[in-house]
């Protein structure tokens, strides 16, 4: 038997497809790149804009007809955050939420024999835990995504993502761990922790997220560990004071910013405002001087004005972010935002343009500040023959020249002498120590 997956959205829902991937493949399954060959086909839906439920519903449609022997399953947040809609949709032979995820492989098997469609999605309760999933395997990939934490208390005025992931809830540490392990003993270098809001890990615990960083720093071969995004907020002197004591952490921070307008941020039902934003960001420099700040913008928020966007664009401008992700406000049924006065769309597109040449301008001032410094670059595959790549600690991208047939340096860490900045990346040359010029 053979099982096709297509993931959606956020590294979150990358790492569930992976494990959900391992728990096919330990029980007999061949994993396949092809659907027209495939038994079994499982699409991890994302629901958090109306663009991740139509990639999604495409992407089932497509597989549906391309393969119409195969059991189509569809899972993940939006089937969870709208159960009765994703009931109704008749391409998929099995309907299950993110709740149900360590039960996929079961209900395929009871498909199978039975031949009846099955519709599978239970509500979270409060004093669910965090799911034990099985290690994915990320191949030969040099970095592999960890999930530590799921669930959201915040409830942004916008946000579908509580109904479809319920509370924050936290990964043991006993649990990392092993994985953490199991993950390094595979040659895995960087560990990349995520979470649906990671900055809330280990709450319910009695723990901080600096606790899960240092599990993962004493695990043998683990060179970097690098944090997903992160709710501003809730980052404290000692976090920070804590991880800089780890030689291994990639002080990268992307700090979840969503709009640079006081009035804007109140309307989301975000928890900060923009001075304690910049507050944060401040706090972070001092203690990591060659850090990047990267962040989410959304434009188009219901009753957003011209002067709060213009109030947005000034403050993304202060911070001078290293890189920007800039979307669209997306309504979403059930969420407060949603009955609010809306944006044109041609309003819309007209900000969006505004803030993504505003994050150009400012990707491109971080990186020509970047030449002439010697960094670590833990290398990747190659893109092009042309040039080797990889990632410095802070997540710019590296690129030097490749001789002709000359071997992969994957999975090797260099030091790199920066000595010229492009649109998205840096060039250089390496050297045999981080004071060799």
């Amino acid at each position: 038997m053979k099982a096709y997956f297509e993931s959606f959205g956020c590294k979150v829902n990358q790492y569930e497809t992976e494990s959900i991937k391992a728990d096919f493949s330990a029980n007999g399954y061949e994993i396949t790149q092809n659907p027209q060959e495939s038994d079994v086909i499982v699409i991890n839906s994302c629901t958090v804009t109306a663009s991740g439920d139509s990639k999604s519903l495409y992407s089932l449609r497509k597989l549906r007809k391309t393969s119409p022997n195969a059991v189509t399953v569809l899972t993940g947040c939006m089937p969870q955050a709208a159960p009765e809609t994703a009931e109704k949709i008749p391409e998929a032979d099995i309907v299950t939420g993110t709740k149900e995820r360590g039960k996929i492989l079961s209900l395929v098997t009871a498909f199978l024999e039975e031949r009846r469609r099955v519709v599978s999605i239970s509500q979270y309760g409060k004093e669910d835990e965090f799911e034990r999933t099985v290690c994915g395997d990320f191949g030969d990939k040099t970095r592999a995504f960890v999930k530590i934490q799921d669930g959201c208390n915040q409830f942004c005025s916008y946000c579908i993502i509580p109904y479809a992931r319920g509370r924050c809830r936290s990964k043991p540490l006993d649990n990392l761990r092993e994985e953490i392990a199991a993950l390094a003993e595979s040659g895995h270098r960087e560990i990349v922790l995520v979470g649906i809001n990671l900055a809330f890990y280990g709450k319910e615990l009695g723990l901080r997220l600096a606790d899960a960083v240092e599990e993962c720093c004493k695990i043998k071969g683990v060179e970097r560990v690098r944090l997903g995004s992160l709710e501003p907020e809730v980052i404290t002197d000692e976090d920070l004071l804590r991880l800089s004591r780890l030689p291994q952490f990639c002080p990268q921070f992307h700090l979840s910013l969503q709009s640079g307008c006081d009035r804007t941020l109140h309307n989301m039902n975000r928890h900060y405002n923009t001075a304690e934003y910049m507050s944060i960001v401040n706090r972070i420099r001092s203690v990591f001087p060659d850090c990047s700040i990267t962040t989410d913008v959304m434009v188009g928020f219901p009753e957003e004005s011209d002067e709060d966007f213009e109030k947005s664009l000034e403050f993304v401008k202060e911070v001078g972010f290293a890189k920007i992700h800039v979307f669209q406000y997306s309504p979403r049924k059930s969420t407060p935002a949603a009955n609010r006065p809306q944006i044109s769309k041609s309003v819309k597109h007209e900000r969006a343009d505004r803030m993504k040449a505003l994050a150009a301008d400012l990707q491109s001032k971080y990186l020509k500040k970047q030449v002439g410094k010697t960094v670590p670059v833990l290398f990747e595959r190659e893109s092009s023959p042309e040039f080797h790549q990889g990632y410095a600690p802070d997540y710019t991208l590296i690129k030097i020249p490749a001789k002709k047939c000359e071997k992969s340096l994957r999975r090797t860490i260099f030091y790199v002498k920066i000595e010229e900045s492009n649109i998205d990346c840096c060039i250089g040359r390496i050297v045999n120590s981080e004071t060799e010029v």
